[in-house]
C-alpha cells in the first residue's frame, strides 16, 4: 500500500502540495491529473524519495521515506517524465546494467522477461540512441520493472507516442495493475478512462477530486447540458430567457448546446418554447458528461 498523510510541500514562500492524503492499494491504477504547476511531479518525486516533504508522512509497503527510505526504492519502480537512458548501450547491456544496481542474481532470466513483457525483441540490434520514441519509453518500463517492485509510478508515460504505440504501452501498464500498484501522471483523459480505476485531481497543491472516471463524471458539476439543432436560425438571447436554462453557445450551424441549472430538465420547456416562438426542433440530445469537461471546471 501506498499512504499519503497530510504531505506539504513548501519551496521558500511557494507552497507546491498543501495538506495532501491518500491511500492507494494492490491492485489500483491510479491516474495523477493536474495542470502544470499543480504539484504532481513534486509528489511523485516524495513518493520516490528524491525529495523530502515539508510536513506529513509517506509510506510505501509498510516502509516510511524518512526511516527506511532505501527500503521504500527497493519497492518501486519509477519512470520519470524525460526518461534517462544511456544511449549508447543496447537494450540487453543497458537492463543487465540495470539489474546489476539492484543486486538481482537471476539477471538473464529478468532480462529476458521484461524484454518479452515490453514487446522489445524486434529492436534487440540496435543502440538504445538509435530507438523511436515509443521503444524507448518501453526501454524505460522495462528498467523500471526490472526489479519486480511492488509500486510502479510513472510521470507521462505516452506523452510523444502513436496511436499503435500507445495501445501497446497501454496494455503492458494493464497486465502490470493487476497485482500491482500503479502510479502515473498524465494530461491526457482518454489515458485515464482507458488505463485508471481511479483519478485523483490536484489542483494548487490541493486534491480537489478522488474517485473513478465514470464517478467522477456523473457527478454534474456545472449542471445537465442538451444540445439542440433547430431547422433555421434562432434568437440566442431568447434561448437564454427559457426557465432553467443559464448558459448558451451557438455550436455551428443551426446547432446550440444550452446548460442548465443544476439537475433541472429543460427538454419539454424547450419543445413548448419552440412552437410557440414557430420553430422546429429536429434534434435534441442531453450530453454526456465528459471527464475532460470535469477536469476543467475542478481546476478553473
Amino acid at each position: 500500500m501506498i499512504t499519503v498523510s497530510n504531505v506539504t510541500k513548501r519551496y521558500g514562500e511557494q507552497l507546491a502540495l498543501d495538506n495532501v492524503s491518500f491511500n492507494i492499494e494492490p491492485g489500483e491504477i491510479v491516474g495523477l491529473l493536474g495542470p502544470n504547476g499543480a504539484g504532481k511531479s513534486t509528489l511523485m518525486k516524495i513518493i520516490t524519495c528524491f525529495i523530502p516533504p515539508s510536513d506529513g508522512e509517506v509510506t510505501v509497503c509498510g516502509h516510511s521515506i524518512f526511516d527506511a527510505p532505501q527500503e521504500v526504492c527497493r519497492h518501486i519502480g519509477y519512470l520519470p517524465e524525460h526518461n534517462p537512458l544511456y544511449t549508447e548501450m543496447y537494450i540487453p547491456e543497458f537492463l543487465q546494467f540495470i539489474a546489476g544496481t539492484y543486486g538481482l542474481r537471476n539477471v538473464k532470466e529478468r532480462v529476458e522477461a521484461m524484454i518479452q513483457l515490453t514487446g522489445l525483441t524486434p529492436e534487440l540490434g540496435k543502440r538504445i540512441g538509435a530507438l523511436s520514441k515509443g521503444y524507448r519509453q518501453r526501454v524505460g518500463l522495462a528498467q523500471a520493472m526490472i526489479h519486480d517492485p511492488e509500486v510502479l509510478i510513472l510521470d507521462e508515460p505516452t506523452t510523444g507516442l502513436d496511436p499503435n504505440q500507445l495501445e501497446e504501452i497501454r496494455r503492458v501498464i494493464r497486465n502490470v495493475g493487476k497485482t500491482k500498484i500503479v502510479l502515473l501522471s498524465t494530461h491526457i483523459m482518454q489515458e485515464v478512462e482507458a488505463m485508471c480505476s481511479r483519478a485523483i485531481i490536484i489542483n494548487h497543491g490541493k486534491i480537489v477530486a478522488d474517485n473513478s472516471a465514470t464517478e467522477l463524471k456523473s457527478q454534474e458539476l456545472s449542471g445537465n447540458r442538451y444540445t439542440v439543432e433547430f431547422d433555421g436560425a434562432v434568437d440566442i438571447d431568447k434561448l437564454r430567457h427559457i426557465e432553467g436554462v443559464i448558459k448558451v453557445q451557438h455550436l455551428q450551424g443551426h446547432t446550440y448546446s444550452l446548460q442548465a441549472k443544476g439537475d433541472t430538465d429543460i427538454r419539454k420547456r424547450l419543445f413548448q418554447w419552440a412552437v410557440d416562438q414557430h420553430y422546429t426542433v429536429l434534434t435534441i440530445q442531453k450530453e454526456q458528461e465528459s471527464l475532460e469537461h470535469v477536469f476543467q471546471q475542478l481546476t478553473h
